[in-house]
């Protein structure tokens, strides 16, 4: 082997090193999205597990927080996780294309240009979500099989130990990990045969991914089950319907971009059966998922592992179709993505919408990014009024709400003035009859004044904070001091 990179697999490399500087700078430049506020709560309150995911998103940035690090370098984890799911991709791309007419080198180069200019792979290389630390091991425990698949992979401990080692950090982060597992097992019962049932070193890899996951169980046994029956309510969704399904389509279009459409080409050109098989790590859970929007219960990131799982074959198809001379083409749809991802993180970065939507002095209702700009404010602003005026607690009147608050305005517990189950409720103790909080309202997603028999006896306004980027309003926070607590937001049986 050559001492030195091969010109395509340096290109690669440079490619992910710049990706990786982008999201860091990106993700200094704005603040902490919901779901990024409420897995930092996770490390804030280690447990073995949490109501709505596993708790490795939470323990593995617990630390940082312990540390008391700042967002910036809180950011940098799930950069890192992009990276190295980046060089997962490129590795298998050139595994996959060993042996065909492809030069193994350019398909890396090729899937990794798909990974970078995906714009919701670069979304999560920012925030850090379950689903981000999914994608990496749905694409080690890929990767893994593919090694197991190998005719001698029967006698080699060490890599079965590593197959249930990835299988139990997998279900320790996501539960539709267990649609990567189905994967694992299908692939290696085609490749080996019923004969494998009777490897000692399976039944070894089976028992170290239960051991892993046992908090998980643990947790959920000592809480009702909770959590596994929220995610039974939560992934029924409505009845079947084909509009839904049909938006679904449209979205993943969007956000993993039209180079992916190579992948079938690619599959086709893979050099053995046991490669090919690998793509059930996208059908399994892409099928799963998809059926899951037509009853309105599906986010487009759920589905990033398994469009991680698609790039390495896209690699081999858009090598391909640059051998045949398609580069014009090629060109242009790259070159389009490239323009939609600047322009989305451009816009994330600034808290502007890529679009003209208000007159001037409005806040941006329509605006998607407006969200992550002012929290940190508001969080300050709440701890300094509830201080001033003696209230020892926040409240809120939507879980999403809390989530900021309860990491920008900490050590304050917030209230969430509802009667939805939510992980709030296992954190903090119901607002106690006649207690006061100080009230958030904000104007992007306002509530009436919870004031009458239900609520509080009286509110009245402290303050009121406006948010601007650029000279442009996106939102407005407003502060209410709240006596005389009449209601119930505890957990309902």
């Amino acid at each position: 082997m050559s001492a030195h990179p091969l010109p395509a697999q340096r290109s690669a490399q440079i490619l992910l090193g710049l990706g990786f500087v982008l999201h860091a700078t990106v993700g200094a430049l704005h603040g902490l999205s919901v779901d990024e506020a409420h897995y930092l709560l996770y490390a804030l309150h280690p447990a073995l597990s949490y109501f709505d995911h596993p708790p490795m998103v939470g323990w593995l940035q617990w630390p940082l927080v312990a540390l008391d690090a700042p967002v910036a370098v809180l950011r940098l984890l799930p950069g890192l996780i992009w990276l190295a799911s980046g060089w997962l991709i490129q590795q298998m791309a050139q595994q996959l294309s060993q042996g065909s007419e492809l030069a193994p080198e350019r398909a890396g180069l090729a899937a990794v240009i798909v990974f970078s200019l995906a714009p919701l792979f670069n979304v999560l290389a920012i925030g850090l979500l379950p689903d981000s630390l999914l994608t990496l091991l749905s694409l080690a425990l890929m990767h893994q099989t593919i090694r197991l698949m190998q005719p001698l992979a029967l006698s080699r401990p060490r890599d079965w130990l590593l197959l249930g080692l990835l299988l139990g950090l997998a279900g320790l982060s996501k539960y539709t990990a267990i649609l990567a597992a189905l994967a694992v097992a299908i692939c290696l019962l085609r490749t080996h045969g019923w004969r494998l049932l009777l490897q000692p070193w399976l039944w070894a890899a089976t028992l170290l991914a239960l051991m892993l996951v046992a908090p998980v169980l643990v947790w959920n046994a000592q809480h009702h089950w909770l959590s596994f029956n929220y995610q039974a309510q939560h992934g029924a969704g409505a009845g079947w319907q084909l509009r839904p399904l049909l938006a679904f389509g449209l979205l993943q279009l969007l956000a993993y971009g039209p180079l992916l459409l190579w992948a079938g080409p690619g599959w086709r050109r893979a050099n053995s059966d046991h490669g090919r098989l690998t793509v059930l790590f996208f059908v399994l859970p892409f099928s799963v998922l998809a059926l899951l929007s037509a009853g309105g219960s599906s986010l487009p990131h759920w589905t990033a592992p398994a469009w991680a799982a698609l790039v390495p074959f896209t690699g081999l198809g858009l090598a391909r179709a640059l051998q045949q001379g398609r580069r014009w083409l090629l060109s242009t749809v790259a070159s389009l993505q490239a323009v939609a991802l600047t322009l989305l993180l451009g816009a994330m970065a600034a808290g502007l919408a890529p679009w003209p939507d208000n007159e001037p002095g409005e806040a941006q209702a329509a605006n998607p990014f407006a969200d992550l700009h002012g929290w940190d404010m508001a969080g300050e602003r709440a701890r300094l009024l509830a201080s001033a005026h003696g209230l020892s607690a926040l409240a809120v009147q939507h879980w999403t709400l809390a989530s900021r608050l309860g990491w920008y305005a900490r050590p304050l517990p917030v209230q969430v003035l509802d009667h939805r189950v939510d992980q709030f409720d296992l954190w903090t103790a119901p607002l106690a009859a006649g207690g006061n909080a100080l009230l958030v309202d904000w104007s992007l997603m306002p509530f009436a004044l919870p004031v009458g028999p239900e609520g509080f006896e009286e509110c009245q306004l402290l303050d009121s904070m406006p948010v601007r980027r650029w000279g442009a309003l996106l939102s407005e926070f407003r502060f209410y001091d709240c006596r005389g607590w009449q209601g119930n937001n505890g957990v309902q049986a």
